[in-house]
């Protein structure tokens, strides 16, 4: 085929785009609907002491502990727990009582100050070399309920309703959910000229080594352009973390039936600019069987071998296991797995050939015996809970790809529990929406 020329490739694009556009008016195709908003956010010099971890990767006692020394935590907010009597229930009304009271004990004392027109921010994290840099506004719960915005998780009842209390009570989006989309080339030229052209309000790098900046879009014509792009280009959106966030959001504004809580806080980030980390795995019991036995069994699906360092998979279809002080190879062996989106993930191939076959657990959402490592905590962590006993055995595995994510969203399945893990974490108190 012979090489177009660089005029040629635009103007094909162009008609391309104007094609699209053309069916999406003909057939009425919906598309992601993002909105700006008048947010709260701190004041400068407070950003990074109220900055704080999401409410969900920590217990409660983990919590009483981050916030001793920092009066102005937004976990005091978003864990108000903190603020009562160790002897509390975490799910007590006081709980969501004194999270509206500590927002706006912060708002009336001016730590939080409100924008006066409505705009976007530009979210952007650094991580051991890698920067991700997103679109903070508000999302449509009604994409939501019509699968714009695609989910790859199921939730938990118990969590669901933790969130829908507290965003009832307080009347607000504390936390944003993380989200991606397939880049749009317009979209990133809007948002990288932004951030070369403007100083970021906030720049300050966490005890965990990551930089956080934001910029706020305050220009009505970006504004309406980047809305306008999103409605025109992006024919979906993917929940990455926070699908509790999402669902007790949509069922908060159901129960209130108010317009404003139609809509929900996300950061949007290009797909291409996210990274998935391993989501690994312990057991806290063998079910019974000698890990001689344990390895006998496992020989039917895997092809086993001995190890003198940690395995850290490198690639799909090979797992590590970790017992007795010793690391085996597990590769799976051909009619392990389908190739289906589901079938051909590790955490399947794990869950199917051993934890459900051998070990007899089921639904690792509810049995006690199986538990999650997220992968930022490293392969010794792994060792280190076998080692003292707190688990029998240990798994690790290969991550998850950003591509096999959104075929499973796309197809309508969710992954198994605890199959993904983000990092950089996105910091909770830098921009509220409250109605």
């Amino acid at each position: 085929m012979d090489k177009i020329t660089n005029n040629e490739y635009i103007l094909r694009k162009l008609i391309f785009h104007t094609f699209v556009h053309i069916i999406k008016i003909q057939f009425d195709l919906p598309m992601a609907i993002i909105k700006p908003l008048k947010g709260y956010r701190p004041q400068v010099e407070k950003a990074k002491e109220i900055a704080s971890r999401p409410y969900d990767v920590m217990n409660v006692d983990e919590a009483r502990v981050e916030v001793a020394d920092k009066p102005y935590s937004f976990l005091r907010i978003t864990r108000s727990e903190v603020e009562l009597p160790t002897d509390i229930d975490v799910h007590d009304m006081a709980v969501y009582l004194k999270a509206k009271e500590k927002l706006e004990e912060f708002k009336k004392n001016n730590i939080f100050i409100q924008e006066r027109e409505e705009c976007l921010y530009i979210y952007q994290q650094t991580m051991n070399n890698h920067t991700q840099t997103g679109l903070l506004c508000l999302s449509s719960l009604a994409d939501y309920r019509n699968n714009i915005i695609k989910k790859h998780e199921n939730t938990r009842p118990e969590k669901e309703l933790d969130r829908t209390n507290h965003i009832k009570i307080t009347r607000a989006h504390t936390g944003k959910v993380f989200m991606t989309y397939k880049g749009i080339d317009e979209i990133n030229k809007i948002i990288d000229m932004y951030i070369t052209t403007h100083d970021p309000y906030y720049n300050f790098t966490t005890e965990d080594n990551v930089t956080h900046v934001l910029w706020v879009i305050n220009d009505a014509e970006k504004i309406n352009t980047l809305v306008s792009l999103f409605d025109s280009k992006v024919s979906a959106t993917y929940i990455a973390d926070g699908h509790h966030r999402v669902a007790s959001a949509n069922n908060a504004a159901q129960e209130l039936d108010i317009d404003e809580a139609q809509y929900f806080l996300t950061v949007l980030f290009p797909a291409d600019q996210l990274a998935i980390i391993d989501y690994n795995r312990i057991i806290k019991d063998t079910n019974g069987l000698s890990t001689e036995l344990l390895l006998d069994k496992i020989a039917n699906k895997f092809d086993i071998q001995k190890s003198d360092i940690p395995i850290r998979p490198y690639q799909l279809h090979v797992l590590g296991m970790y017992i007795d002080k010793q690391w085996y190879q597990l590769k799976a062996k051909d009619g392990t797995y389908t190739h289906d989106p589901i079938g051909k993930l590790d955490v399947s191939i794990l869950q199917n050939n051993i934890l459900s076959e051998i070990l007899e657990i089921h639904d690792p959402r509810t049995d006690s015996r199986v538990d999650f490592v997220g992968g930022i905590r490293g392969i010794s962590e792994l060792e280190k809970l076998v080692d003292s006993g707190r688990a029998s055995l240990a798994f690790s595995l290969f991550p998850v790809t950003i591509q096999q994510l959104i075929d499973i969203a796309d197809s309508g399945n969710v992954m198994p529990p605890k199959s993904t893990w983000f990092e950089p974490k996105l910091r909770d108190g830098l921009i509220v929406y409250q109605f």
